[in-house]
C-alpha cells in the first residue's frame, strides 16, 4: 500500500467509536503511526492532556459522535441540546487551542474533523444534532482560513450513509426497510464503505492535499446532491 503518511504522528480521538477503529487501521496502513485515544473529552482540560501525552502530533483526526437525538423540535429538552453541543461542539476549540500552536511553529500540520453531512441538508427529528454538527463545519471553515497562512490546513469530512456501527449498525443495515430508503435516498444506492471513507481520509491527511484549507467534503453517496 502506498505509504503517503509514512513518519506522521497521527492522533485519533475517541478511537473505539463512530469511524475511529478504521481509521486507525487505514493510517497505520498507510504509514503513519496512529495514536489512538480513547479518553472522554467532555471535562475542559482533557483536550489539553492529551495534546501533551501524545507529544509532538503531525495530524489530528477529530473523530466525535454519539447517538443522535430524535426529538421534534417542539420538544427537544434543555438537556438534550446541552448535552449534545458539550459531546460534539465543546471539545473542538479546546482540541485546537493544544493542538494548534506547535503546528504553527513548525508550520506543518494538520487537523481533520470527521463531521456529519445533516448539517448540510434538512433531516426531520434531527434539528438539536444537526445544529450541533453545524456549529462543526462552520468552526473548522473559519479555522481553516485562519490557520492556512501558517502552513497548516484544518477540513472536515461531512459524512452521512458511511458504514459505521455507531450510525448503521448491522441491524440497521439488514432491515429491508433501510436498504430501501437507500435505494430511494442514495444515488449511489448503498452505503459508502467504512474503508472507502477512511482512504479518503488518509489522503487529506497527506501532503497532497496540502492545498485544501478550511473545506468541507460531502461523503455520502451523493446524498447531499440530491
Amino acid at each position: 500500500m502506498n505509504q503517503i503518511l509514512s513518519g506522521k504522528r497521527i492522533l485519533v480521538t475517541q478511537a473505539t467509536s463512530f469511524m475511529g477503529p478504521v481509521l486507525c487501521e487505514v493510517l497505520a496502513q498507510h504509514g503513519a503511526m496512529v495514536i489512538a485515544n480513547t479518553d472522554a473529552l467532555t471535562d475542559a482540560g482533557a483536550a489539553e492532556a492529551m495534546i501533551k501525552a501524545a507529544g509532538v502530533v503531525d495530524v489530528l483526526v477529530a473523530n466525535l459522535a454519539i447517538a443522535a437525538p430524535t426529538s421534534l423540535a417542539t420538544e427537544a429538552s434543555e438537556s438534550e441540546w446541552r448535552d449534545t453541543f458539550a459531546a460534539l461542539v465543546d471539545p473542538l476549540p479546546r482540541l485546537f487551542r493544544a493542538a494548534l500552536p506547535q503546528m504553527i511553529e513548525r508550520r506543518a500540520g494538520k487537523i481533520l474533523l470527521i463531521g456529519s453531512a445533516s448539517a448540510l441538508r434538512g433531516i426531520k427529528r434531527t434539528s438539536t444534532y444537526s445544529a450541533a454538527r453545524g456549529a462543526q463545519l462552520a468552526y473548522v471553515q473559519s479555522v481553516g482560513i485562519e490557520v492556512a497562512p501558517h502552513n497548516v490546513q484544518v477540513n472536515a469530512i461531512a459524512q452521512n450513509f458511511v458504514e459505521n456501527p455507531t450510525y448503521f449498525p448491522a441491524e440497521v443495515q439488514a432491515n429491508p426497510r433501510f436498504q430501501e430508503r437507500l435505494k430511494r435516498e442514495v444515488p449511489l444506492g448503498r452505503l459508502v464503505s467504512a474503508k472507502e471513507d477512511a482512504t479518503f481520509a488518509a489522503y487529506l491527511c497527506s501532503e497532497a492535499a496540502n492545498c485544501f484549507v478550511g473545506q468541507v467534503f460531502p461523503v455520502c453517496g451523493g446524498w447531499v446532491a440530491r
